[in-house]
């Protein structure tokens, strides 16, 4: 399968990269994380088949260099022009090596096409050292697949004269390769990950940092002096990476036995990933201005930092001995291959010559750009920091970007730039590039994810609160992203961490945490000693009235008999958008009637009925466009004029038919063959007056009570109630007015500028300002400041527990001054419950990650033992 590479700025078209892109994971058919890639076995749950010995040819054509018993990347090249089962060889630094064979290729690339097996290599030691001056060189192949599909692989590889191994074949260097790497004194890679944890444990507490006060007129807080002084001495750090020694004049990655002659380049950078509403914005800004007006008189010759705090005592980070007492400018630029050409600042990166900048790209969703324009407002000296906004109608001109100190742009923005060579962004070597909210990007073969990856830039930064949202593989898009060799590569983050988390092993969690250790800053809110108010959640049930019951236990009777069908038939991911559809409708009778049709047996079709109704397929559209946090696969964005395939998967009209007019016209998610007549586009849009009146659900009522019981405790507090689907939120402005509630909603159908007028109107004290805020997880879910509230109620549990924190850390962050209350409405007996448990098992893992070491429990992925969980098959 075809791996990720970062290999700057490419002109193909998006849509082209997108088809040819390994299916980890399955780009998701929406926001939830039931994505078809969860419904199905993740490369981290298949299990070993064997392993086939075969060449690597072509080496003389190639500039990478493999040194023996040491793991290379497997990377399907179907749009290779002179053979389109080509399978690419890369070493660890992601550079080609070669091909494999034709003979082995033709009997591979389609078992990987088809999703049938995953494959990782290893090539063997052998007394010819590097394959400088080679023909070929050998390599196995370790072939991972379903159990259920062993057969069917073990067949296909006979027919293709592929002898098949066992893992215990004496032939095996798996044991070898994997566990053991070949140096003077062998270390198993978990003594490796335990030195690093020691190297770790040594840099003790973190120093404080002050920023410049004629850049930062608000005074920080200890633990963002703390998180400025990490961050810069990351910044400045020459630090060889993690997992690379030097050793006789060379230098070796001892995870995967790589050597090389050239240092590796410091990883200036790493994952800020502080609790949300810790104030990591100001941080960021201080960074910055920190940066702008020290800049490189803060670094010595060793890369380390040492700085005066504001009483004159000395700050110091390993060896470095300057100070900084006085703002200076920092030097131009601080690399050797910087060239001066008409007075412009230019470099070379992979070849292509770039604009060095001094500014600093910062890139979020649309709705925190207005969140950055308010911190800048709110903690720098107007005109110290000079601002672009990079979004919407905007600038050609690469020389006018690199002018400014700061560039705001979103994801969105650069994905819609990534297949144009002339995009200003690509032409600069960026100072440091910054992803705020930057769990965004994953899903790593997403565009957006792409876009940001191949960004130039000396220093990269991932800023989150929710690293983890789902599963292990949310961090290997951050490593590609930070460029973190060899884990930016997918195979070695499968067999590093992935496959033992997967497989409950303990060395999993031990290597996360350790890996995290070393490249994050994590503090929490019950750690920082910031003196926030607390925060108190509570879960409130809600029994269903006789009539939703009925509705409610005749759907789930149906649903069951489907979802029963598509699982003993294996046909659960390519019924995908069927089951969604089913999950979205189950999970609104639980909210209002209203939202469902009367004729539930109208939207579960038989197995197999669906490809052939156009009908039934507009009205599926219809209902999972109900779902706001629904995204088209290829550029995750809201869909744009959404279609539906024959094999129910939903897009943007212009991304699909992008796809259409490759050489194999096929569906990106399935493979299926699509033609435009498998399109179908929803005739039923409903607009906002469509929505019929509320049944006044049992939901509503008790919302009304709790909402009634909080005005008379106190008439002026605010709260903020969000829900998923739009029309639940139309729904609630009525009865919520007819009882004498102030209100306003927000949903992602707004404009960036309407919501923030409408935050900036909730922020209006009562009784002169609205008390209610209906709002959507899309538009109010990251980056929004709504601490004028202090009440939460959520009105139906969302999948993804880290988006749930991310609403509730809209109100219960720094500027809160009043204790903070978050309300779960759950409906009784119901699906509702047992999403509860699934978000638990997400949680865990997310504590893992930044836990201590020590007995863990065993931990999967979402899989279809939790579809089963929570249809109560």
């Amino acid at each position: 399968m075809a791996e990720l590479q970062i290999s700057g700025p490419s002109s193909a078209d998006p849509v082209d990269e997108f088809m040819i892109l390994d299916r980890w994971p399955l780009p998701p058919t929406n926001g939830d994380e039931m994505s078809p890639s969860q419904l199905q076995a993740s490369s981290a749950d298949m299990f070993m088949v064997g392993f086939v010995m075969v060449h690597v040819v072509g080496l003389r054509h190639y500039s990478g260099t493999i040194n023996g018993r040491e793991m290379v990347g497997l990377v399907r090249d179907p749009l290779n022009p002179y053979d389109e089962n080509a399978i690419k060889v890369l070493n660890t630094r992601s550079i080609q090596v070669g091909y494999i064979e034709a003979p082995a290729a033709r009997v591979l690339a389609p078992l990987m096409d088809s999703c049938l097996i995953t494959i990782e290599g290893i090539v063997p030691k052998s007394p010819g050292g590097q394959n400088r001056n080679r023909i070929k060189l050998p390599c196995q192949i370790h072939i991972f697949g379903r159990v259920e599909a062993f057969d069917q692989v073990k067949f296909a590889l006979e027919a293709g004269d592929l002898l098949l191994h066992s893992e215990s074949s004496p032939l095996s260097e798996a044991a070898l390769a994997i566990e053991k790497r070949c140096f003077q004194d062998e270390k198993s890679l978990d003594e490796v990950f335990k030195l690093l944890d020691e190297r770790i444990a040594e840099n003790g507490k973190l120093d404080e940092l002050e920023p410049p006060k004629y850049v930062i007129k608000s005074e920080l807080l200890s633990h963002q002096k703390e998180g400025l002084g990490w961050l810069v001495y990351r910044e400045n750090s020459l630090e060889l990476p993690p997992f690379w020694e030097e050793r006789n004049g060379e230098y070796m990655n001892v995870l995967t036995n790589y050597v090389t002659c050239q240092r590796p380049e410091p990883l200036r950078g790493g994952i800020f990933a502080d609790d949300m509403g810790l104030g990591k914005t100001l941080t960021l800004l201080s960074l910055i201005a920190f940066d702008k007006f020290y800049g490189d008189t803060c670094s010595s010759d060793t890369g380390d930092v040492s700085v005066n705090d504001k009483k004159g005592k000395k700050l110091k980070r390993g060896r470095g001995s300057q100070s900084c007492n006085m703002p200076q400018k920092r030097l131009k630029a601080d690399d050797s291959n910087v060239a001066t050409e008409k007075g412009k600042s230019t470099c070379y990166v992979d070849g292509s010559q770039c604009l060095s900048s001094s500014a600093t790209l910062i890139v979020c969703p649309p709705s925190v750009l207005s969140a950055w324009s308010t911190q800048l407002e709110d903690h720098t000296v107007r005109g110290r920091l000079k601002t672009y906004l990079y979004h919407g109608e905007r600038t050609e001109d690469p020389y006018k970007l690199k002018e400014y100190d700061i560039v705001l742009t979103t994801y969105s923005t650069l994905a819609a730039e990534d297949s144009s060579p002339e995009s200003p962004v690509k032409k600069i070597e960026w100072r440091r590039v910054i992803l705020d909210e930057a769990h965004v990007i994953k899903n790593v073969n997403a565009l957006q994810s792409r876009a940001v990856t191949k960004l130039n830039a000396k220093r990269r930064w991932v800023v989150t609160g929710t690293p983890v949202q789902n599963h292990s593989f949310d961090l290997f898009s951050l490593m590609a992203f930070l460029r973190f060799e060899p884990l930016s590569i997918k195979s070695y983050w499968t067999r590093l961490i992935a496959r033992p988390l997967s497989l409950g092993d303990q060395k999993g969690i031990s290597r996360l945490q350790v890996l995290m250790a070393s490249i994050s800053l994590r503090r929490t809110k019950d750690k920082a000693l910031i003196g926030l108010p607390s925060k108190m959640v509570e879960k409130y049930f809600v029994d269903l009235s006789d009539e939703e019951r009925d509705v409610y236990a005749r759907m789930e009777a149906e649903a069951k008999k489907v979802i029963r069908q598509f699982i003993d038939s294996g046909n659960v991911v390519i019924n995908y958008s069927s089951v969604l559809s089913i999950l979205v409708r189950l999970r609104q009778v639980c909210n209002d009637l209203s939202l469902c049709p009367s004729d539930i047996k109208d939207l579960l079709p038989a197995l197999g009925d669906v490809n052939n109704n156009p009908k039934l397929l507009e009205k599926m559209l219809s209902v999972l466009q109900e779902d706001e946090e629904f995204d088209c696969p290829i550029c995750i964005s809201p869909p744009i004029n959404a279609v539906i395939t024959c094999c129910t998967h939903i897009f943007c009209q212009a991304c699909i038919l992008k796809c259409l007019r490759q050489a194999k016209p096929c569906c990106p998610l399935c493979c299926h063959p699509l033609s435009d007549s498998d399109l179908f586009i929803s005739s039923s849009k409903q607009s906002e007056a469509d929505v019929g009146a509320s049944t006044s659900s049992s939901k509503i009522k008790g919302l009304l009570k709790l909402l009634t019981e909080k005005w008379h405790q106190n008439p002026n507090a605010k709260s903020v109630i969000f829900s998923q689907f739009r029309k639940m939120l139309v729904l609630l402005e009525e009865p919520l007015k007819a009882a004498g509630f102030r209100v306003l909603r927000l949903d992602g159908s707004m404009s960036a500028k309407k919501r923030a007028q409408l935050i900036k109107e909730f922020g209006i004290p009562a009784p002169d300002g609205p008390t209610i805020l209906l709002a959507s997880l899309k538009a109010c879910g990251a980056g929004i400041n709504l601490t004028a509230a202090s009440t939460v109620y959520l009105f139906e549990p969302w999948w993804n527990p880290a988006i749930e924190e991310q609403a509730m850390d809209r109100v219960h962050r720094i500027g809160q001054k009043e204790d903070v209350r978050i309300v779960r409405m759950i409906a009784r007996n119901t699906i509702e419950e047992r999403i509860l448990e699934l978000q638990e098992n997400k949680k865990l893992l997310a504590r893992k990650a930044f836990g201590r070491k020590g007995p863990q429990e065993q931990q999967r992925e979402i899989s279809q033992e939790d579809l089963i969980t929570l249809m109560q098959l």
